[in-house]
């Protein structure tokens, strides 16, 4: 894992982001050069703007300048509008005349993946070190602040309108797509800055995302990420936005699986990329959407809408068929739709005709028309309710009858303090009424009713982190079962054997079925007739750790016969699958049914450190891949958590006759594999119980395999009880 380095101070990167001096550094006569734009850009801006450009006629009075010495003060920014070879000198400079920040258009550096442009960019990177000018760039399109008054770029950027306090500060590695989104301000949404990140030589998205945390003007912050070598960075600033009560809307692009390194283990494999992202994002504070085009309306639903004071949520249509639609994206998303108590529904029958219905959602028919007052009043007596946090408002058609309809809503939203959502299903995407949404500060638009109940689930869980933050939880494992792995260790070794890997579970409070180790055949038979009923046989090998495909696995054996038989066999094709391969002996175990399987485990992510997944077996884990991931450690609550947002949760509940799980216990040892993953940090990189049994309601693990870090059997390992759950 990379070495993590603090976040920047919002006060050492004002200069830079909210300068109040501004120097634009060109070298072309150009009118259309990028220096030329950004000058006229910065126009009106309020600020000091001076212009550095060799090839024009000095003006002290209008601030032109042939060299940066000649300027008369250190100004707060410069804007390097040169080509890339001759950056590094502007840039040194402006770092002697005391500039404290830089932006750099050029572009050529890392992007292109030549060592030489690479180590290009790694200077600008090491100037910034040695002399505290943060950059910001290089191949930096430039950044809208203080509500768009600042204009430090060479793009024709819209114009940042602020109809509403509730405003988005927007975060983007990529330039081109960030002022893509920033385009939202001409139909209605409030943005306070649009930060983009270019390659990120200096000063990146994380601190960034710092800096908008202590901005006042910012009530929620919108970041398009694409990746980092350090995202560890990136989610200790959603740590200090969460703390700040300011939500974090990220959309991540990239999140393909390849560059993964091969997983030896299932669970190895189900905890790639995209999956660690967003556990990570999940545990600190982030919430990451789908869609490029969610994030900008995900990001302004949670700046208008503040904390939700309910769960549950409200629906009203003029339209039957859009009732249907809420009631089915709101199963799937999760999101609860509470039936009105008697006095809501009594209320909603005077105002419904007999061919509407009264329910939630409800339908309040096309009658709204001969009746306009209707439509506010049910949304206010609904939304009155305590039941209800929100408000799902169906907008069909796009006509100007519907415009009056939808602002009679504001005043509802505003008085109730509770946000109403306006999912506008007409495909005159901005037709009537769309632009009066989108700008007002108590109804925000979702142009997809999957979007709309997404969000709104988001929004619930959000709040739920928001109010554990912080929140010590106790951990599982009270003995030191770290000792037992560093005394299973063997030099050299890349796995623990089986009965070793159970071990360690084991100091770790993990049921693990019995079992007893032998070296031939009698005393296999032996074991067997002391163990009762049904076994299983299985090779122990730190060289054999996938048993089933090299035939070293027998289930359901029974009698003396049937044990010797096993034995013989067992040997005999694991000699042909792995010649050299060194036995230790015959595992014998119990034939445990099984009503259930689960799989239980983790492994070392490269940038995140250790993670846990749990999942269900069998068919499900090939088929489905029905997982979910989280970083490790994990309270027994979280663990908890990540059992019920499984697809096939329903299955843990008893099926076709089968007992329920004990679900606490099967949270518990996903709690406690955590623990040790996180002791183990340096030593483990991968772990996996396949499968953990569930016989009975009860869990039993009935195979384990740990692998092991090079590094951790060449050296001293790490301290243990390092990972203690936070």
């Amino acid at each position: 894992m990379p070495q993590s380095r603090g976040l920047f101070p919002a006060s050492e990167l004002r200069p830079l982001l909210d300068p109040g001096s501004v120097v634009v550094i060109d070298f072309s006569s150009k009118p259309s050069s990028f220096g030329a734009r950004t000058t006229h850009n910065l126009a009106d801006s309020g600020i000091q703007v001076f212009v550095v450009n060799p090839k024009l006629s000095p003006d002290a009075a209008r601030g032109v300048f042939r060299s940066i010495e000649d300027l008369p003060l250190a100004v707060d920014c410069a804007i390097i509008a040169v080509p890339r070879d001759a950056v590094y000198e502007v840039a040194s400079d402006c770092a002697r005349k005391g500039i404290k920040g830089a932006i750099v258009y050029a572009s050529g550096y890392a992007e292109t993946g030549d060592p030489h442009h690479r180590e290009l960019q790694e200077q600008l990177a090491r100037l910034a070190r040695d002399s505290g000018m943060h950059i910001l760039g290089p191949n930096c399109i430039g950044i809208l602040s203080a509500g768009g008054r600042l204009r430090m770029t060479f793009a024709q950027a819209p114009a940042l309108n602020q109809p509403y306090p509730a405003t988005i500060g927007l975060v983007s590695q990529s330039g081109g797509l960030g002022l893509a989104l920033a385009q939202a301000a001409r139909h209605g949404h409030a943005f306070s800055h649009v930060l983009t990140a270019g390659n990120s030589c200096d000063v990146d998205v994380a601190d960034q995302i710092a800096y908008l945390v202590e901005d006042p003007d910012c009530r929620v912050i919108a970041c398009l990420f694409e990746g980092m070598a350090d995202p560890q960075r990136l989610l200790q600033a959603g740590r200090l936005a969460m703390k700040a009560g300011k939500p974090v809307i990220v959309h991540k692009l990239a999140t393909g699986e390849e560059g993964m390194q091969a997983a030896m283990s299932h669970t190895g494999s189900l905890a790639g990329s995209a999956a660690v992202y967003r556990a990570a994002f999940e545990g600190h504070g982030i919430v990451e959407v789908d869609d490029f085009e969610a994030l900008v309306e995900t990001a302004a639903f949670f700046a208008k809408a503040g904390r939700p004071r309910a769960t549950g949520v409200a629906a009203l249509s003029t339209s039957g068929g859009a009732t249907i639609m809420v009631a089915d994206k709101a199963e799937l998303h999760h999101v609860p739709l509470p039936q009105p108590g008697e006095a809501v529904s009594a209320l909603l029958r005077s105002h419904i005709p007999e061919f509407g219905s009264a329910r939630n959602p409800c339908d309040v028919t096309a009658q709204i028309l001969s009746n306009p007052r209707s439509l506010p009043e049910c949304a206010s007596a609904m939304l009155a309710d305590p039941a209800y946090g929100a408000l799902v408002i169906p907008h069909p058609y796009a006509y100007a009858p519907g415009v009056e309809r939808l602002k009679a809503l504001e005043p509802v939203g505003r008085d109730t303090g509770k946000p109403i959502c306006c999912v506008w299903l007409s495909q005159w995407l901005d037709g009537p009424g769309a632009i009066e949404v989108e700008a007002s500060p108590c109804l925000a638009l979702f142009r997809s009713m999957d979007r709309c109940m997404a969000t709104l689930r988001a929004w619930h869980l959000y709040e739920k982190q928001f109010v554990l933050q912080g929140q010590q939880s106790r951990r599982l494992s009270e003995t030191d079962g770290f000792g037992v792995l560093e005394a299973m260790m063997q030099p050299g070794a890349t796995v623990l054997t089986e009965s070793a890997a159970k071990r360690v579970l084991a100091a770790y409070g993990v049921p693990v079925v019995p079992e007893r180790l032998v070296q031939n055949v009698a005393a296999a038979v032996d074991a067997a007739r002391g163990l009762g009923g049904p076994v299983v046989l299985k090779v122990q090998s730190a060289d054999v750790p996938h048993k089933t495909e090299a035939g070293g696995v027998r289930l359901d054996v029974l009698g003396d016969e049937q044990v010797r038989r096993a034995y013989e066999e067992i040997l005999s094709s694991v000699a042909r699958y792995t010649p050299h391969a060194r036995i230790d002996g015959i595992l014998v175990q119990p034939m445990v049914r099984r009503d259930l399987e689960l799989i239980v485990g983790g492994r070392r992510d490269p940038l995140f450190g250790p993670t846990v997944v749990v999942g269900l077996g069998g068919i499900f884990v090939e088929l489905l891949k029905d997982s979910v991931v989280a970083l490790a450690p994990v309270s027994q609550e979280a663990a908890r958590a990540m059992l019920d947002r499984l697809r096939g949760r329903a299955l843990l509940d008893g099926f076709r006759g089968a007992p329920a799980v004990d679900v606490d216990l099967v949270a518990s040892i996903v709690a406690r594999v955590s623990e040790l993953l996180a002791d183990g940090a340096d030593a483990i990189e991968e772990l996996d119980l396949n499968p953990l049994v569930i016989s009975d309601g009860r869990a039993v693990a009935v195979d384990a395999l740990i692998s092991l870090r090079p590094s951790a059997t060449e050296a001293p390992a790490c301290t243990g009880l390092a990972g203690h759950a936070a």
